[in-house]
């Protein structure tokens, strides 16, 4: 599997090495070494399959001779510690083949080396390790001395920054992973250190095949594939202790994974066939790995228990924000915000004014799914005006810094990166309150892990969060499909009329291409002339210029875009395109600089790209603008939203020419034409945004040496890499959810699943306590050979679970037996209920099962029965609901008793709470006496009396509400003396109202 591997030194003398040594030795030749007067020849090593040495624009070209290169850097070099070279070493992914691993090489030291200036000695080797596989990388030997026509000059200080060592690192990374795309390999490298990523193993960051390397005047052992070997093998004993570790760096990027993906990363991580298979053994039999069935290619999928955890943590703050209500906006203000907008000459359409409707509803949660260019962020514009007449304050937030600026721009929302925000949390500022609204756009691109620490963070504060994206569009970096999985849950606001484009037709295929038919969206294009084929992909690149040119000539005020999939391919677009206007006489003079990505010319007139956050100059990564003017040490720039800014060069250098971009930075954007280059590496994703960025126009280019026919680029370009959720397998992975009630109301229908291994003796009474908790009212318990059976089958089913679940036979039983907890309760409080709605008492035997279900339900969940009787009294039809044992009658009433226990565990949110209910009962009791509405005044009466009495017996909610009395009402000068709930009653002239009160 691809491995991530860059590796940095310096060759010195006072290392005893020498220039001429190192060159000759890693590119397998015979070299003089003329300071020394000794041949270094090293011609019969094997493995080198590519070496040469790359010059800069203004070196001499005999330096292009790797003797005389070396051989001239030691004698400039008079210093006996001085500093001959800078080594880069990196490892090649060996899922390439030879020639694309060293086209690959070449590319990266090309742009990142001899662009700025140095002189690189590339070699790439091929070597094949003990274990028959192969283990290419390449070394790179880089001069330390500027360069000209007349040869070397002064060292040049800032290529030994560490800075710059970051930089090579991550360029790599994205070097390889943009080609792996680009060549459909299914695999990724990360340059972030195992410890930055949150992976428990040492980095092996020693590679190459076993040699005895001769290096200046002695002999230095360098072999480093055992050192590689060492790591390997300490990294395999670590995940054989402990095979957690392992299992969180799978699913790093992915919620799911195969044995397959298992055999990869132990692979990497184990030495030898022995160890490969205790690692291998090691994380099948992990206790966090949990077995989700077969996916829909047949293979077993497999997930582990925090990403389950993390999952349900996610689905639990959303369906604990989905079921309160504390930010509702009123009509008033919600047609005042639409009328503001219409003077504006923004007219909703039904489905925006249906969104906008949901999202201003009052609940803390909403959730928005639109087709690429159906008017979002327009939307939410007119909300954002109606929630801040309201008195809240909205936020905005995005994954990437370019749709955090979109979002602002489009909808007026101050917003940020989701990251920036978090690390504010981090250092306590920012913190979300109660009078908070939070638009989460582009939702889509937001792992699980992250989106539920965002919304356990809303939902503790009693935060609104907006989600706002489309599932269909570019998937998440992270692991997991978590706006997706939310929107099935709980739904939300559908816009599906695209509006960007001014066509209907074209509003047609980027509906197609959001519904997957995106052959469909192809096929109207090219009857529509917008689909373009060409020999190769060189011959396509340069059509796709010309017609870029010739519609940027014909129409200049337009605005238009050139879309690719990797940065290779936008680099050549950019150069090419740039080319185009020095040629039309459209840029001022070139300035040479050397930025962030090496060196480049820019010129007034030039577009140019942003490529990293900066609040100082109020820019994101992937802001667009125009130079106005530039000098070696500044430049002035017009972004497209109008803002006029200036920068040193020394202080932001993250800049590069903006005609082209990848379609990665373009979610979120909107011009008047798009010109797409279509490479392999794209997929259904990724063809759905590049086709659906445009306005008028959009056409779409392509080699058929990538694709030989428009068929082969459908196929391709339909591709669905749709991330997954460990909750979509149909695997139960949570047994607690009601076990027993999904299974009817008979004995043995209703008794379940759960364990593979043998059951300890402990276990028996548990199993014994679970099946007389089964029991109907009336209803046999099974006795001598009918009770043992019943053991067996449940012995049994708690094998086959707790195999599948990771989770122990114990605490299956336990989460079971609280299901049957709760239901019986439900049933007890129901029937008491029932007594009292034909005006009779509760009967002794009604009472006493009320205890004992009181009893078992706190056993299973503290507080549990008081909790419940809370929703209960509010709302009796929830008692009938899960006293029927349907799970999906009993769902409202599960999320209503999950909000009361957040509510007690959290003071001031239950005195929060008691004071909006509180206000609403009393308006509901005013209302209905006016309305003539005399039994529902009298209901609302008492429900008011039962609050105020509740008070005497919490005492800590009565000294919380002591500083609200003006909120709930009291106004008289009661003695200091008298209990809250006392002047509470009095204060509105209340009685007892109902209650269960046995």
């Amino acid at each position: 599997m691809a491995i991530y591997h860059l590796h940095v030194k310096v060759i010195g003398r006072k290392a005893g090495s020498s220039a001429v040594a190192s060159a000759a030795y890693r590119s397998a030749s015979r070299m003089r070494d003329e300071r020394i007067d000794r041949v270094q020849d090293f011609s019969a090593k094997r493995g080198v399959v590519h070496s040469e040495v790359m010059l800069p624009d203004n070196a001499p070209e005999h330096l292009g001779d790797r003797e005389r290169l070396w051989n001239d850097v030691e004698a400039f070099e008079v210093r006996k510690d001085a500093q001959l070279a800078r080594e880069v070493e990196f490892a090649i992914p060996r899922e390439m083949t030879q020639a694309q691993g060293i086209e690959l090489a070449r590319d990266f030291a090309q742009a990142e080396f001899v662009d700025q200036g140095m002189i690189a000695d590339l070699n790439v080797h091929w070597d094949i390790g003990e274990d028959g596989m192969p283990k290419p990388h390449a070394h790179v030997m880089l001069t330390m001395r500027s360069v000209d026509e007349n040869g070397f000059g002064q060292k040049v200080r800032d290529w030994n920054r560490t800075e710059m060592v970051e930089r090579w690192r991550e360029r790599w990374a994205e070097h390889v992973n943009e080609r792996l795309a680009e060549l459909d390999i299914d695999a990724r490298i990360d340059h972030r250190s195992l410890e930055a990523q949150g992976i428990g193993l040492e980095p092996q960051s020693q590679i190459g095949a076993p040699a005895q390397r001769i290096e200046g005047e002695g002999i230095e052992a360098a072999d480093r594939a055992d050192m590689h070997r060492e790591i390997a093998r300490n990294n395999g004993a670590r995940i054989i202790a402990d095979p957690s570790v392992a299992l969180d760096a799978i699913t790093h990027q992915q919620s799911t994974f195969t044995r397959r993906d298992m055999a990869k990363f132990a692979h990497r991580h184990s030495d030898g066939i022995d160890q490969f298979n205790e690692v291998m053994g090691a994380m099948r039999n992990a206790p966090d790995l949990v077995e989700l069935g077969k996916d829909g290619r047949g293979e077993d999928r497999f997930t582990t228990r925090d990403m389950i955890e993390a999952e349900q943590r996610l689905h639990r703050a959303a369906e604990m924000m989905a079921g309160k209500g504390r930010h509702e906006v009123s009509d008033w203000n919600r047609e005042a915000a639409l009328a503001r907008a219409e003077q504006r000459g923004l007219v909703l359409s039904g489905e925006q004014a249906d969104a906008l409707a949901h999202v201003t509803d009052g609940r803390d949660l909403g959730i928005v799914v639109g087709y690429a260019g159906t008017g979002k962020s327009a939307m939410l514009g007119v909300a954002r005006e109606a929630w801040e007449a309201a008195g809240y304050e909205v936020r905005g937030v995005a994954l990437s810094g370019i749709a955090a600026e979109n979002l602002e721009g489009g909808s007026g929302i101050a917003s940020r990166t989701i990251a920036s925000m978090e690390h504010g949390w981090k250092n306590g500022r920012d913190m979300l309150t109660s009078r908070d609204v939070l638009v989460i756009d582009e939702a889509g691109m937001v792992g699980t892990r992250q989106l539920e620490r965002v919304l356990s963070h809303a939902q503790e504060a009693g935060a609104k969060v907006v989600l706002v994206g489309d599932p269909q569009q570019l998937q998440s970096i992270e692991a997991g499909a978590a706006f997706r999985s939310i929107h099935e849950r709980h739904g939300g606001a559908e816009i599906g009329e695209v509006r960007r484009q001014r066509e209907d037709w074209q509003r047609d295929a980027t509906r197609d291409l959001a519904t997957g038919r995106t052959g469909d969206a192809i096929s109207a294009y090219d009857r529509n002339g917008m689909v373009h084929s060409a020999d190769t992909r060189e011959q396509a690149r340069g059509d796709l210029i010309d017609r870029w040119d010739g519609q940027r000539q014909h129409n200049p005020d337009s605005s238009r875009i050139i879309l690719t999939h990797t940065n290779a391919e936008v680099r050549e677009l950019n150069e090419a395109a740039r080319d185009r206007m020095r040629a039309a006489g459209d840029l001022g003079e070139d300035v040479r600089l050397t930025v962030e990505r090496g060196e480049r010319s820019f010129a007034a007139g030039d577009r140019v790209m942003f490529l990293q956050n900066e609040r100082g100059l109020g820019v994101k990564n992937g802001t667009l603008g125009t130079i106005e003017d530039v000098s070696p040490q500044s430049m002035s720039v017009r972004t497209d939203d109008g803002r006029s800014i200036s920068f040193d060069l020394k202080d932001y250098d993250r800049i590069d020419h903006g005609y082209a971009a990848t379609i990665h930075k373009a979610q979120g954007m909107t011009v008047d034409r798009t010109h797409v280059l279509a490479t392999p590496g794209m997929d259904a994703h990724g063809s759905y945004v590049a086709l659906s960025r445009h306005r008028d126009g959009m056409d779409l280019h392509y080699g058929r040496d990538d694709f030989a026919s428009q068929d082969r680029l459908i196929n391709t370009l339909s591709r669905d890499r749709a991330k997954d959720m460990a909750t979509d397998y149909e695997q139960q992975i949570d047994p607690a959810q009601d076990y027993a009630e999904r299974r009817g109301i008979t004995f043995r229908a209703r008794v379940a699943q759960i364990m593979r291994r043998l059951m300890p003796e402990r276990v028996r009474d548990a199993i014994d306590d679970y099946i007389d908790s089964l029991r109907a009212p009336g209803e046999h318990v099974p006795a001598g050979p009918d009770r043992e059976a019943a053991r067996r089958e449940v012995q049994r089913d708690l094998e086959v679970t707790s195999r599948k679940t990771g989770i122990e036979p114990e605490e299956l039983l336990r989460r079971a037996s609280s299901g049957q907890a709760f239901v019986r309760h439900a049933r007890a409080v129901d029937a008491i209920f029932a007594a009292q709605d034909l005006g009779v008492a509760a009967t002794p035997g009604q009472v006493q099962e009320l205890h004992e279900a009181r009893a078992g339900f706190d056993q299973h969940y503290p507080h549990g029965s008081r909790d419940a009787e809370a929703v209960y009294k509010r709302n009796p039809g929830f008692a009938a609901d899960v006293a029927s044992g349907d799970p999906d009658r009993a769902a409202p009433a599960r999320r209503a008793l999950q909000l009361e226990t957040g509510m007690r565990r959290n003071p001031g949110l239950r005195a929060d709470r008691f004071v909006e209910r509180f206000r609403e009962v009393r308006q509901a009791s005013e209302s209905r006496y006016a309305a003539g509405d005399y039994s529902g005044y009298h209901a609302a009466r008492a429900e008011m009396g039962n609050m105020a009495m509740s008070l005497e017996r919490d005492p800590q909610m009565e000294s919380l509400l002591e500083t609200r009395k003006k909120q709930l009402g009291i106004g008289m000068d009661f003695d200091s003396g008298m209990r809250l709930g006392r002047q509470l009653a009095l204060s509105h002239g209340l009685g007892r109202g109902r209650s269960i009160g046995l």
